[in-house]
């Protein structure tokens, strides 16, 4: 780490990706390895056409950032530097520690600044270290979706909706025709 005039520092800070889901990419790019993330981002920020592709597991990136840089800004860089589409709302930065034997997770409000943390934890990774994950709150942000992906929603629901109404309708079907048949099965009295 380096200290500026202005009081404020900058250095490194390494982060794991754990992502299981797939990232999406301009299509007209072929996936990046991470030998293209490091040489930085490609041009063009208009996307038309994207392609999905998993990240390899565990991919590890060091950021150089300022004192002052926040959580949220660190996931903009990291997917940038993998040239990924997806709204940064999808993700989420954990700080990662470990004591007494167990490794705790704690999801970085979206102002908190990292090179700081780092600096406040010593340079041990095991006290601690980041991690971006899927930012799964139990809760579906759909402002985070594209128009073409929350048509597709629908369209599964819609499917999903259909299939359900056939399940019952036969089942009901089935059960009206084993009624019948036990009413003419018995005599009339």
């Amino acid at each position: 780490m380096s200290l500026n005039k202005d009081g404020s520092y900058t250095g490194f800070i390494k982060v794991q990706l754990k992502l299981v889901r797939p990232v999406s990419v301009p299509s007209n790019k072929k996936p990046p390895t991470l030998q293209d993330a490091r040489r930085g981002p490609g041009r063009g920020t208009s996307v038309k056409r994207r392609t999905s592709f998993y990240l390899p597991k565990d991919a590890v990136k060091h950021l150089h950032v300022l004192s002052r840089t926040r959580a949220h800004e660190v996931i903009e860089a990291l997917l940038r530097k993998f040239l990924v589409v997806d709204d940064p709302r999808k993700f989420a930065l954990f700080e990662r520690a470990e004591r007494h034997g167990q490794v705790y997770l704690r999801k970085l409000s979206d102002d908190e600044q990292p090179l700081r943390l780092r600096l406040l934890a010593g340079p041990s990774e095991k006290t601690l270290s980041f991690v971006l994950k899927e930012n799964d709150s139990g809760e579906v942000n759909w402002d985070a979706f594209s128009m073409p992906e929350l048509h597709n929603f629908l369209r599964i629901l819609q499917r999903e909706e259909e299939e359900h109404l056939r399940q019952i309708l036969q089942k009901y079907s089935y059960c009206r025709q084993k009624i019948q048949e036990a009413l003419h099965a018995c005599p009339l009295g």
